[in-house]
């Protein structure tokens, strides 16, 4: 390799008060805490030159700094968790900043790298994420799992909770949408970001946009002011925790040594 590799790090965004799950970053999975299964996950990526936990509340700082990981404290006041990433950025020296998803205890370290390597590789690139193929109507038609169609060359033309594209020809005259029927490709966004960093600092700076406030996706910010996001194909599956009741998913997986 060249000196100039980029240098890579991932910001956990890890806050206290979650809606549906108070505290869900220190809820414990067979004795450690969900942060340190994200924060030790993360680690074992083998692009990622640094990892760091971003976080709002002392309580997270000193459980992740007593397990030997590295925190940083942040404001408070931040909407979203790209905003709570991109003032640790903008402290940071590196090219390119990940955004791992806090309530991802078995967060595939492959991922990351599937993810981070096109912006790794091609500096014109200013923002990647990940897509998965979706095998199960019930996914396609919920509106909770964001779907994704994208261009020729890997690039997002549109992100939307509704089940994109829509069949025009198998579709024709069904208006229940669990009476569709899976056709085609389609996929369902994983919320795992990568950033050039001077891009995300302005990403974070951009007004909210009209698609962004209706569809509540972030990511539809980039696109509206007319940014490409390339997404990589995985086929290794996510598994978030909303609310208390996915901890026992995430036991089940561990007791079926599929992580």
């Amino acid at each position: 390799m060249k000196n100039d590799k980029p240098v890579i790090i991932a910001v956990i965004p890890a806050r206290y008060g979650s809606t549906r799950f108070p505290g869900k970053s220190l809820a414990l999975i067979r004795g450690k805490p969900m942060v340190q299964w994200v924060y030790e996950r993360t680690k074992r990526s083998t692009l990622l030159d640094r990892v760091i936990v971003a976080t709002d509340d002392r309580r997270i700082f000193d459980t992740v700094t007593a397990f030997g990981g590295e925190a940083v404290m942040t404001s408070k006041e931040h909407a979203t968790g790209t905003d709570r990433i991109a003032e640790v950025a903008d402290k940071l020296d590196c090219t390119i900043v990940v955004n791992v998803q806090g309530d991802e205890p078995l967060i595939d370290p492959q991922m990351i790298d599937e993810a981070v390597r096109p912006l790794a590789e091609d500096p014109s690139i200013p923002m990647g994420t990940l897509a998965q193929r979706i095998s199960d109507l019930t996914e396609a038609v919920d509106p909770n799992v964001v779907k994704v169609v994208m261009d020729q060359k890997g690039y997002a033309l549109y992100f939307s909770r509704a089940p994109i594209p829509w069949d025009r020809d198998h579709w024709a005259g069904r208006t229940v949408l669990t009476d569709l029927i899976l056709t085609g490709h389609r996929y369902k966004h994983i919320g795992l970001y990568v950033y050039r960093r001077d891009f995300l600092l302005a990403y974070a700076a951009m007004p909210q946009t009209d698609l962004e406030a209706t569809e509540k996706l972030e990511q539809l910010r980039a696109l509206e002011h007319g940014h490409k996001i390339k997404v990589v194909i995985t086929d290794h599956e996510s598994f978030g925790v909303d609310i208390p009741g996915d901890l026992s998913k995430i036991l089940q997986r561990l007791d079926e040594g599929k992580h």
